[in-house]
């Protein structure tokens, strides 16, 4: 494996990983088709690899009746486009990609999701994320109110704020390990597999 998918030591096989985490890791290359690099970047401290994905998988993995796996993921976008973490905005930009089937929704949000053509609850969502993201995060009444009249649930407000703190995280590891892309993401969701 190549030492510069990170600035830490990574790897030098996957035999080289305890069981569990080489059993996830290729539970998704066969999924994925290759292993994204951010896995071999966490792998060399197996225990917080452990924690990142299980707190990840509860975030993105729980179930909602009104927030999309499509929404969670323009969450991701927008906040790590703002704290400039390349690796996440391309990565999770193929998976909104794919969530939503839309071409361009990824790169709009990225951008500006104050004037990419959204929905007003998209709009409000993502207000709220870097609210959380970047602000000091409070959820006031107001917000509340705000996430509720576009249809969002209590529930799904602790979501949007976990999941654009969640991704703070990510992104600040991603970038202290100088971690780039996998290029397999920079097409998914734009042309026919």
């Amino acid at each position: 494996m190549s030492a510069s998918l990170s600035r830490f030591n990574v790897p030098e096989t996957l035999d080289d990983l305890p069981e569990d985490i080489r059993s996830t890791i290729l539970a998704v290359q066969e999924k994925a088709g290759f292993v994204p690099n951010v896995f071999l970047m966490l792998a060399h401290r197996p225990t917080e690899f452990r924690a990142f994905f299980a707190y990840h998988d509860a975030l993105m993995e729980r179930e909602s009746e009104t927030l999309t796996k499509a929404e969670k993921e323009m969450i991701v976008v927008a906040t790590s486009a703002r704290n400039r973490c390349l690796y996440c905005v391309v990565a999770h930009g193929a998976l909104v990609r794919i969530y939503s089937k839309d071409p361009l929704l990824a790169d709009q949000v990225a951008i500006n999701h104050r004037v990419a053509p959204i929905s007003e609850r998209h709009r409000v969502m993502l207000d709220f994320a870097m609210h959380c993201a970047i602000d000091v995060g409070e959820m006031t009444d107001e917000w509340l109110s705000r996430l509720l009249e576009v249809g969002f649930s209590q529930e799904d407000c602790w979501d949007i704020g976990a999941i654009a703190a969640f991704f703070g995280l990510s992104n600040r590891l991603v970038t202290l390990a100088g971690t780039p892309p996998n290029e397999e993401f920079y097409l998914m969701g734009r042309v026919p597999r």
